[in-house]
């Protein structure tokens, strides 16, 4: 079975070049040890929440702008066993030399966990434009959760939607300053959801927003299994993707 790792980062907007170029230095030691495709985005579209955004996920500062990256592994196995290798104390690769590969981000503020998919529809081969969301789901809700996002698949494939991926929380840790978890506010006894919804455009994307919005017949659970004030949700731009088909 498939599984995932997902990151939030913020990096400072005049830096995006150089993110691209260590994503791009960095990203094939993944594939090297197991992973089968990286992808990272930036931000393009980020709403400011009342309670929880993208931004103090990551709490970024003025003149920074956020990434939302994954990666994607065959089994968790082969990503236990290729994420250790790399953070290794002995790894003497050159791709992870700060010195020779700078990282142009701050790491103790970036948000990273792994994820076991729940649900996945449609064909994320191709990813023009990506929404990405993080949703605290109580963990015995689960179920509820799934099914939900499973049978409102068809409602977003009708407004041109191209695939979608809701990942349950696996082994995510708590950070000191930032975590999944502090971006949404979890509450004891909730796991975090990483998701992501592929549009092949921004356009067709805002529009289906628009029509949903407007759309009274949207079937909507008696009973929502999470709560969507602490859900964070934002449009992204791929800009770097190395592997997949």
């Amino acid at each position: 079975m498939s599984y995932m790792d997902g990151f939030v980062i913020p990096v400072p907007t005049a830096d995006k070049d150089k993110f691209i170029d260590h994503a791009k230095t960095i990203d094939t030691m993944f594939l090297e040890f197991g992973a089968t495709r990286v992808i990272e985005c930036w931000a393009d579209d980020i709403p400011d929440g009342k309670v929880t955004d993208f931004r103090r996920a990551v709490a970024a500062q003025p003149g920074e702008s956020v990434a939302f990256s994954w990666i994607d592994w065959p089994d968790k196995a082969t990503r236990d066993a290729g994420m250790a290798r790399i953070s290794a104390s002995d790894n003497s690769d050159p791709r992870m030399d700060p010195a020779k590969n700078p990282v142009p981000f701050d790491g103790k503020r970036m948000i990273f966990g792994g994820y076991q998919p729940i649900v996945e529809q449609g064909d994320d081969s191709q990813a023009p434009y990506v929404q990405g969301f993080v949703i605290p789901v109580p963990e015995g809700k689960r179920e509820a959760y799934r099914k939900m996002a499973e049978d409102a698949w068809d409602m977003f494939k009708s407004y041109g939607a191209l695939s979608v991926v809701e990942a349950w929380g696996d082994d995510v840790p708590e950070g000191k300053q930032t975590d999944f978890y502090r971006a949404v506010k979890a509450e004891p006894g909730e796991k975090v959801v990483f998701s992501y919804m592929t549009w092949p455009s921004k356009e067709v994307c805002d529009a289906a927003a628009e029509k949903m919005m407007n759309d009274d017949s949207m079937p909507m659970p008696d009973d929502m299994p999470f709560d969507p004030q602490r859900m964070i949700f934002a449009g992204f731009e791929p800009v770097v993707e190395i592997g997949g088909a």
